[in-house]
């Protein structure tokens, strides 16, 4: 679910579409891999038996296995459990580290019970020590490094390289180079050597190529036709200030009128019902209502001369701007406020250049090599 008022949706999983353009308002119900939001974690799990096929009605008749990060807060553990238990009415519950359940899958007969675990995840890293087949938890560590930390630090290192690309390069690209295109060197040094041979060079590198635009070609507007562009910019802006003015206003004036009413009872005589309406307003005095009163008519007075400030001066832009483009129509002719509101509609001031849809496109590929500190990535940039 996405952070804001009501009427919130909530999405989870693939219903999400495309989650480029709502990545940072996205909500997890995990803090470093510990489950801290209980009604998030419970849509997640019906999206889970949803998906899983679980046909029973009112409740889950399956034993389920819940893995968890180490040394799990015990008040997490219990969230957890009351959720599966009294919401899906769970027989049998188990807990585990998923590291330790992979540790003990993929050890071969004949091979020691004692070993080092570095379980890698998406926010956090853990050092697990195994002696004699058991955990040793008081020698857990835990490092704040993980798979996000990669995706942003690869995602600087490609935007500073390329900044002409800065915003093709978003996060969801990046995660998909990450996973798709990459690898951990167990030999640093020897895999940047292999690197500097072109032959090994062109025979393992990966080229991609960024969605085309046409921002990215010239332009030719000439004078004129940039002059008119701004000229009507600068009205979309003029014509939105006014409304927001005009809304103001009559927000100002409510409450003025409302303000107003409360002193008619006070000059009125009726006490009770003046008392009952300032605790209402939330105020304490009748001094302070008439404070109150003060300000919001001066405001209402300032904003009812800004609106006259701003018709004159639209008017005299013009009548101005009339024996340049004579074929000017007045105000009422442009495009509605609706069209206005939608910030997509909005270009800047200074508009880029339109491209000629004739001209040829040279396309140049551009090849480079990003390697991490502890990985080496066989990468290449975006083709121009």
């Amino acid at each position: 679910g996405a952070r804001g008022g009501a009427g919130v949706e909530t999405q989870v999983g693939n219903d999400l579409g495309t989650p480029e353009p709502l990545r940072w308002l996205l909500r997890s119900p995990f803090d470093r891999n510990v489950p801290v939001q209980m009604e998030l974690q419970e849509l997640l799990l019906d999206h889970g038996f949803q998906r899983l096929g679980v046909s029973s009605q009112g409740c889950v008749d399956h034993p389920i296995v819940i893995t968890e990060a180490v040394c799990t807060p015990l008040y997490s553990r219990q969230m957890m459990s009351e959720l599966l238990f009294e919401c899906y009415q769970i027989p049998k519950v188990s807990y585990g580290v998923d590291s330790l359940y992979s540790f003990y899958h993929n050890k071969r007969q004949g091979w020691p019970c004692s070993g080092l675990i570095v379980s890698s995840g998406y926010q956090c890293t853990h050092i697990l020590p195994v002696l004699d087949g058991r955990l040793d938890a008081k020698n857990c560590k835990r490092i704040n490094l993980g798979g996000c930390q990669a995706v942003m630090y690869l995602q600087r290192l490609l935007q500073l390289k390329y900044p002409g690309h800065l915003a093709a390069i978003t996060l969801g690209r990046v995660e998909e180079i990450l996973h798709e295109h990459s690898y951990v060197a167990e030999d640093y040094k020897e895999e940047m050597a292999k690197w500097r041979s072109p032959e090994y060079y062109e025979e393992n590198v990966h080229k991609m190529q960024l969605p085309f635009s046409n921002k990215l070609l010239g332009s030719t507007l000439t004078s004129e036709e940039k002059q008119e562009r701004r000229q009507q910019q600068l009205r979309r802006l003029q014509e939105l200030n006014a409304r927001r003015r005009e809304e103001k206003l009559q927000l100002d004036q409510e409450r003025l009128d409302r303000l107003l009413y409360v002193q008619e009872l006070l000059e009125d005589g009726q006490m009770e019902q003046f008392h009952k309406a300032l605790m209402e307003l939330n105020m304490d005095s009748a001094e302070e209502l008439q404070s109150y009163i003060h300000k919001l008519s001066m405001a209402v007075e300032q904003t009812k001369q800004r609106i006259l400030q701003a018709e004159v001066s639209v008017e005299v832009d013009v009548v101005d701007s009339k024996p340049e483009t004579p074929d000017l129509d007045p105000l009422g002719s442009e495009q509605s406020l609706d069209d206005v509101e939608s910030m997509n509609e909005f270009e800047p001031l200074f508009a880029e250049e339109q491209p000629e849809p004739e001209k040829p496109v040279t396309t140049v590929q551009v090849a480079c090599l990003v390697p991490a500190r502890a990985s080496a990535f066989g990468i290449v940039a975006p083709t121009l």
